[in-house]
């Protein structure tokens, strides 16, 4: 198993590429299956999660090659064979449901698991299946396998009950095709979502209000072939802001996509963290206050997680390890997973300053003098990257166990930020025992 070993206390300075956006590109691989014809998908993250997706699609039949630089995808489908759905290999990622899009439109019947993917709560795929139904698809469920059908999906006009991301990007597939008109109402508009949504109207699609909460498909007899781009991953853009804010260093992120960051520059400036933008690119100054900035009536200021274009919840972790290190309280409330802040212990482990007030809510208290760890556990991709920022920042050596997990979100992570100045090296070792475990924690709490 292997571990990233950190001595902290190092500024991240210097230049940096963010990777491509995991969200995008996990929905934009499967939306290929809906043409017989090649295209070619740029800046694709070369993380777990994409590599899994990749595998099931090469197990149906889709012939998928990569350039040499690992950053391009060329997805031609000519031939799918619904009945080799690996369906274990399928379970290991949250996005495989979305394959139910594209394979009902284009084959007529699907078989699929339940996802698998992070442990931050219950995330229920009502709304895809509610969704599907209405255009036109029968859905059967079984002891953890979804059996879905359609003589042919036909147009609606969709609300979805929640404003979930990846059941409108699902919902967005299926009818692109589909006969008629179909109108989702209550659409999520994440950046991701209106990437999906340009790459399918230059393969041909006809969608209407990208950005907005109320999309207009018309279907479609054929999608052609065609050429898109992966935006930046504005999480991990985010993360190298939270990286040279915490450790003081000068950062330059180039290619960042600035234009997607405007509320989380909000957030982040209450935290006494802010950047310059220079065309696509930002930079992030050393001298940051950190101090937060309280509400009126000096009143404990509160980050709450929302749907696009209000502060996204898959920036909330890192907000919170930033949180550490700034002057002042707050507190940071994500109402849609209830295992989001379950990561928590570990950073008090460290020395944050930190109430679990209930599993949507924190208090933040800071600034902490972070001390590294002689072993902690990342549970799910944010939360790893918390852990890593955490460390970065910390007073001596901190092992991170678990990182596949971060592995699945951020590409070649160590690499990048050994280039910034950070001492991090990946290592095989094994995890200890639950007798090391005791002695560890018992080493580790503060006297």
């Amino acid at each position: 198993m292997q571990q990233f070993v950190i001595q902290g206390g190092q500024p991240i300075s210097g230049e940096v590429i963010p990777g491509g956006n995991k969200n995008a590109a996990l929905k934009m691989l499967p939306a290929c299956l809906l043409t017989d014809e090649p295209v070619t998908l740029h800046n694709i993250p070369d993380i777990g999660d994409v590599r899994v997706t990749i595998d099931v699609m090469r197990h149906i039949g889709a012939d998928i090659a990569w350039e040499k630089d690992r950053k391009t995808v060329t997805v031609h489908a000519k031939n799918i064979d619904i009945e080799r759905m690996p369906l274990e290999l399928a379970r290991k990622i949250r996005a495989s449901i979305v394959f139910s899009g594209p394979l009902l439109a284009r084959c007529g019947r699907v078989e699929l698991p339940v996802p698998g993917g992070d442990k931050i709560g219950e995330r229920r795929l009502d709304t895809h299946i509610a969704a599907l139904e209405k255009l036109g698809a029968k859905v059967e469920y079984q002891r953890g396998i979804f059996s879905m059908r359609t003589d042919g999906l036909v147009g609606a006009d969709i609300l979805l009950k929640e404003a979930s991301v990846t059941a409108t990007e699902n919902t967005i597939i299926a009818a692109a095709t589909a006969r008629g008109t179909t109108t989702i109402r209550n659409a999520a508009s994440e950046p991701h979502v209106q990437n999906l949504c340009h790459t399918l109207n230059g393969m041909g699609a006809k969608i209407d209000g990208v950005g907005s909460n109320r999309l207009i498909i018309e279907g479609v007899e054929k999608l052609h072939g065609g050429e898109a781009r992966v935006d930046a991953d504005y999480m991990e853009v985010m993360s190298f802001v939270g990286a040279a804010a915490m450790t003081g260093g000068h950062l330059k992120i180039k290619d960042a996509s600035p234009q997607h960051l405007d509320m989380v520059a909000q957030v982040f400036e209450r935290l006494g963290v802010r950047w310059d933008t220079d065309e696509n690119d930002i930079i992030v100054p050393a001298k940051q206050s950190l101090s937060i900035i309280p509400d009126i009536g000096n009143r404990i200021p509160v980050i709450k997680a929302q749907p696009w274009p209000a502060f996204p919840a898959d920036v909330m972790s890192i907000a919170l390890v930033v949180a550490t290190q700034c002057a002042g309280a707050v507190m940071l409330h994500d109402w849609m997973y209830e295992s989001r802040f379950f990561f928590t212990d570990k950073l008090v482990q460290m020395g944050a300053r930190i109430t679990l007030i209930d599993p949507h809510r924190v208090l933040v208290q800071g600034p902490s003098a972070l001390r590294g760890a002689p072993f902690i556990s990342s549970p799910d991709i944010r939360a790893g990257m918390a852990l890593l920022l955490a460390s970065l920042a910390a007073k001596g050596e901190t092992r991170i166990a678990n990182i596949q997990q971060i592995d699945r979100g951020y590409e070649q992570v160590e690499e990048k930020l050994r280039a910034l100045g950070a001492k991090i090296e990946r290592i095989d070792a094994h995890s200890p025992s639950a007798i090391e475990m005791d002695a560890i924690n018992n080493q580790s709490m503060p006297s």
